[in-house]
This record gives C-alpha cells, sequence and structure tokens, in this order.
C-alpha cells in the first residue's frame, strides 16, 4: 500500500505542478496546515468527524491514494478516544519529513559533455542495491519533485534531477534540449549512471506527466535500454504538432506564458518562432519517428481536453503497433474527461462523474508490477481504458462512463453530417446542384477570441460558445434535435471545400454539444493554416478565389450527444489567443506588418459537399 501512495501523488505533482504536495520542506508544512483548516472549533482537538471531512475532502481533491495516506497518519496520531491533538499530529507529520531527510543524497552527474545535473537520490535503508525510479523535471527538483517517502519504506530508491540548463543543473536553459537523441542525451547519460551505481539492481523504471512526460517519450525515442517501464502523463509525442504548432498555426497563449514564466533562455521562445514549417530542428523533439526503436512497456494517460490529447493516443498507437521488443504489444492507453490533469470530475464548465482514473490503471500498480516483480495482473487486463463522456445535466443520460478495450481506435465508421444551406447540419447529403456558399469577412484587427479547449495557461476545457456565436466571422452548422443518442468515439475531422481573397487563411472548426438550454459546449476542435494544407515542411499558398478541398484534423474524442440535444460545427478564421493571429499575407504575424481582411466562402453543394466526419462506432 505505501508504494501507492507516493507514486500517485508523485507523479502528479512532479508534472502538473499540483498544490496537493510540493517538495520535502513543503510536504510538512501542508500537512500540518490540515489540521487548521479542519479544526472548526479551534479547540486543538480533530474529532472522529472532522477526520472524515478532511479524508472526504482529500478523496475528492487528490484522490483515495491521499486519503488513504492520510487516514494512515491519522491512526497512528490518533488517542485511545479517537480523537487527534495538535501536538500528536505534528510529531507524526515531523517524523515523516526526518525519513525523506534522512534518506536524502544529492550527487552533480557529469553528462557526456561534461556539464553537471543536479540530481537528488533518496536510498531506502539497508544495504541494497534496489529499484529506481527516476523523474526528470524542468519545474526543479525541490519544488515538483517526488519525495520519496513512502518509496524509501518499500524498498525503491527514488531519483529526481533538474533538466539540463534549469536551477542547480549546468548547460543551455532551452527545453528539452538534452532530453532526446541529439548532441545532448542527458536521459540516456543518466539511465547509463544510474546503472553503475551500487545501490541500483538495474531495473529502472521512469515517471511523470506534462514536462515530465515529453522528457521520457525522447527518452524512448533515444534508447530505453536499462529502463523496465514508464508511466507517461498528459505529454506530447511532437513538439512541433502537439505542443508549439497546431495544424501549423503558432500556438501563441501557451507557448509564449510556459517558456517566459518558467524563465526559460529567451532564445528558446525565438527558435519556436522563427521556425513555423516542420524542419530538422522539429525532428530532434518528435519521438514518432522512433517508435520502432523504443522497447520499454509504458501506460499512457490522457485527457479529452488536454492540450497534448491527441499525443498521447499517437504514442500509445505508434508504440503498441509499431515499437520495438518489449515495447510492441505492451502498452496501455487511459484517456479521461480532463484538462491538463488527472483524475479531477470538472472540466471547464462541466462536472463529469465517476471520472477517477481507474485503480486498475493507476501508477502504482504498473510499478509493483515491474519494479517489485509482484504477479499482479497488469499485463492481463484490457490495453485501453477510456471515458465515454455525456449529458452531465440530466440523470442516467447516457455515457459518463468507463470502457475497457484491447485496440484503439474502436471499430468506428467516418460518418459525415454535411454543412447544409441555411446553417443545418445533417447526415443527409446537400441537395443544391447549383453554387452554394456560406460566405464571411474575417479581419485579423478583431480575431474571434478563445473561450475553452485544451489550453495550460488560459482558461481550458468544455466551455460555453455562444459568446462566440453572433459574431458575424463566425458560421454555425446545427443538427436539429437528436431523437435518438448519438456516439462519437474517435479522431474526429472536417473536409472544408473553401476559397479566399487572401493567399493565407486560417480555418478554425469547433465540435459543440448543444444542451436543450441553448449552451454550447465545446467538444472537439480544430485549426489548419491553409498554406500548410498539403504540407507542413513546404508551404504552398492559395489562388485568391481558388476552391481548395482541405481537411481540419479536429483530434479525438468519445461522447454521446443525448436524444433532445443538437450537433453544431462553428467555422472561423482566428482563435485567439490560443493560436496567433493570421495577417493574410503568407506571412508570419508581426505586430507592425501588413495584415489584410479575409473574405472566405465555405461551399456546401452537391459538388463540394462541405462535412464533418464524426467516428461513429459499429454495433
Amino acid at each position: 500500500m505505501k508504494i501507492r501512495l507516493l507514486l500517485f501523488a508523485g507523479l502528479m505533482v512532479l508534472a502538473l505542478g499540483s498544490q496537493a504536495v510540493g517538495a520535502d520542506d513543503k510536504v510538512t508544512a501542508r500537512l500540518r496546515a490540515l489540521f487548521a483548516q479542519f479544526d472548526a472549533n479551534r479547540d486543538g482537538v480533530l474529532s472522529p468527524d472532522e477526520q472524515i471531512i478532511i479524508l472526504e475532502v482529500v478523496n475528492l481533491s487528490f484522490g483515495e491514494r491521499w486519503g488513504e495516506q492520510v487516514a494512515q497518519l491519522f491512526k497512528a496520531a490518533a488517542s485511545a478516544d479517537g480523537s487527534i491533538s495538535e501536538a500528536g499530529w505534528k510529531q507524526q507529520v515531523e517524523a515523516l519529513a526526518k525519513q525523506v531527510v534522512s534518506s536524502k543524497r544529492t550527487f552533480r552527474v557529469a553528462m557526456r559533455d561534461g556539464v553537471k545535473l543536479a540530481t537528488d537520490v533518496y536510498l531506502p535503508p539497508g544495504e541494497g542495491p534496489f529499484p529506481v525510479i527516476l523523474a526528470r523535471t524542468p519545474y526543479g527538483r525541490s519544488g515538483r519533485g517526488i519525495s520519496g517517502v513512502e518509496l524509501v519504506q518499500e524498498g525503491i530508491a527514488v531519483v529526481v534531477q533538474d533538466m539540463r540548463g534549469r536551477f542547480d543543473s549546468e548547460g543551455e536553459n532551452l527545453p528539452f534540449i538534452g532530453c532526446g537523441w541529439g548532441e545532448h542525451q542527458d536521459g540516456v547519460d543518466t539511465v547509463a549512471w544510474l546503472r553503475q551505481q551500487p545501490w541500483c539492481n538495474g531495473t529502472i523504471g521512469t515517471v511523470g506527466g506534462s514536462a515530465g512526460g515529453i522528457t521520457q517519450n525522447l527518452l524512448a525515442g533515444a534508447t530505453t535500454n536499462g529502463v523496465v517501464a514508464q508511466y507517461i502523463a498528459v505529454a506530447a509525442a511532437s513538439l512541433y504538432h502537439d505542443a508549439a504548432y497546431t495544424g501549423g498555426a503558432f500556438r501563441k497563449a501557451d507557448v509564449e506564458n510556459w517558456t517566459t514564466s518558467n524563465k526559460f533562455d529567451p532564445k528558446a521562445l525565438l527558435l519556436m518562432r522563427e521556425r513555423p514549417g516542420y524542419d530538422d530542428y522539429w525532428r530532434q523533439f518528435d519521438s514518432t519517428l522512433k517508435f520502432a526503436t523504443m522497447t520499454a512497456p509504458a501506460v499512457h494517460v490522457g485527457g479529452w481536453f488536454d492540450m497534448f490529447a491527441q499525443g498521447t493516443i499517437d504514442e500509445f498507437v505508434g508504440r503498441h503497433y509499431h515499437g520495438g521488443p518489449g515495447a510492441r504489444g505492451r502498452q496501455q492507453l487511459v484517456m479521461g474527461p480532463w484538462e491538463h490533469g488527472v483524475g479531477k470530475p470538472k472540466a471547464g464548465e462541466l462536472t463529469f462523474p465517476n471520472s477517477r482514473i481507474p485503480k486498475n490503471y493507476d501508477v502504482t500498480r504498473w510499478f509493483e508490477f515491474f519494479l517489485l516483480g509482484r504477479d499482479n495482473g497488469v499485463l492481463k487486463q484490457p490495453a485501453v481504458a477510456y471515458y465515454v463522456m455525456g449529458d452531465t445535466a440530466t440523470p442516467g443520460a447516457p455515457g459518463n462512463e468507463w470502457r475497457f478495450v484491447n485496440d484503439w481506435p474502436v471499430p468506428a465508421a467516418d460518418t459525415p453530417y454535411y454543412f447544409q444551406r441555411g446553417g443545418k447540419l445533417s447526415p443527409a447529403k446537400p441537395t443544391t446542384t447549383t453554387a452554394n456558399t456560406v460566405t464571411y469577412t474575417f479581419d485579423p484587427a478583431n480575431p474571434c477570441p478563445t473561450i475553452g479547449g485544451g489550453n495550460l495557461t488560459i482558461p481550458r476545457g468544455p466551455r460555453n460558445q455562444n459568446p462566440i456565436e453572433s459574431r458575424p466571422d463566425v458560421v454555425m452548422f446545427t443538427s436539429e434535435p437528436l431523437s435518438e443518442p448519438v456516439e462519437v468515439t474517435g479522431r474526429v475531422k472536417a473536409k472544408v471545400f473553401v476559397s479566399s481573397s487572401a493567399v493565407d487563411t486560417d480555418l478554425s472548426v469547433r465540435l459543440c454539444d448543444v444542451y436543450p438550454d441553448g449552451k454550447s459546449y465545446l467538444m472537439a476542435e480544430g485549426m489548419l493554416r491553409l498554406r500548410h494544407r498539403k504540407s507542413f515542411e513546404k508551404p504552398e499558398l492559395l489562388t485568391p478565389g481558388k476552391i481548395e478541398e482541405v481537411t481540419v484534423d479536429c483530434w479525438s474524442t468519445s461522447i454521446i450527444f443525448n436524444k433532445g440535444h443538437r450537433i453544431r460545427v462553428t467555422v472561423t478564421s482566428s482563435n485567439y489567443p490560443r493560436f496567433d493571429v493570421n495577417p493574410g499575407t503568407g506571412k508570419p504575424w508581426t505586430d507592425t506588418g501588413e495584415r489584410v481582411r479575409q473574405t472566405n466562402k465555405i461551399h456546401c453543394d452537391v459538388a463540394r459537399p462541405s462535412c464533418v466526419l464524426l467516428p461513429i462506432p459499429k454495433p
């Protein structure tokens, strides 16, 4: 049981900056603070009833694993009548913290070029050797690291390392510069160093999410020799396609905010902005090119509203079906109704019931099997656990449940819902034989704003799109109220016949679930910069007035549109500040550069049947 707590909490803290737990010195403060927060009558004692309230809050906010940990502390601190004095609570918290401090050692590990990386090691008591969990982070090993308390007691060494150029590590302060297979291979070198240590038995696992998951993907692309298993949450597979650019459009808000708020060298942002096309610079950060060389089993955890959602799925599919020996057929995928985090029931403006990660797929069981050799059946369970979202306002509505399958994607038919005259969306093909278009004009000086979606640093998740749906530069196609529920599970794409007055423009496509009260919740979305309609490597400008057939990738989802709801697709040419604005000139946006208004036509007739392709599962 002890391994469960720390692995689960440590993953979330390291990857996502969760406020549940911090570094070693913060564990004590935050656990101690529970007493003051819930001592309702301020009598210096936690009654059994107050303890129950704490456990309910902890379970709801941070999951059952933390609830188990706090319950263990309650049991150790309780007096004969079941109450806990403030002194007794502090004593247990301090004892827990001392276990970490006494086991911690810090090394300066030299990489192949001589640069030294600050690395904390938490060793269990005894002579060893021990299995090892490795976490590499750009956020500071003392800020969001794994504290090591329970793993040390379990007989597992915990290693947390500052990435190159970050905090106490030497080197250039650029994101992921040493994580892959390029000139610097810090992940590879660190694993090699671990295998040489007398306290390491050669059984090494890696853990982390977001940036801590990206570095795991890059390590797997370089080599996973010596790594027996990975647990990767909410991580990009390709930094170009999943993180910096989507459909060729720059992910302005998140890239700018993330690089600046984390105090990376300003050069980092310049490097990303100067390379709007997919080139050799981006290939060094694209783990999808390396599936055949990957050998480690891994769990890939993502959320339908996560900024890296499709990257999580692509990484699973690539490794599971095309990985090297040890990886192929030994991957697992978990997709929940989450934003950039795991397990929280609320996403955006909707709350999904029973949305915690299924216990059989949590980080603890994975490493119990691979690091401790416990035959818990983890490789015998279905390879994929995915949450089917549904109507959150109607009790008993279909969906809002976990499903378990062995393959992804699930068998589904890409069913066209056509854009029709009068703003209708219908599975019936258009009957209009004469040219039929919906026209709008996009002004770069007045971009359509972002409202939710797969964001990191700005409001995210499924949010009501009504505020933008009355804009003149937003066109809508809406179905009739559904007579029966419609399930969509898989990758959503929009096939659009479009012409523009400009040499370049964007198509922002949003798929929404329209509730009976009229609120229109964003469930999936896509973006395409049309100069990249044929290639992300070689841009090709539009010929003004020429009709082009383009495909906008709206990534993947799983949702049941309930009876009485309507399905809506909106199309416009911006989603700002999630993406930068297309000036319409064929050149990147600059604050002082030229920009032109873009009059765009969506064609919706028999010869040019624009539509959204919805993957509807086969019976």
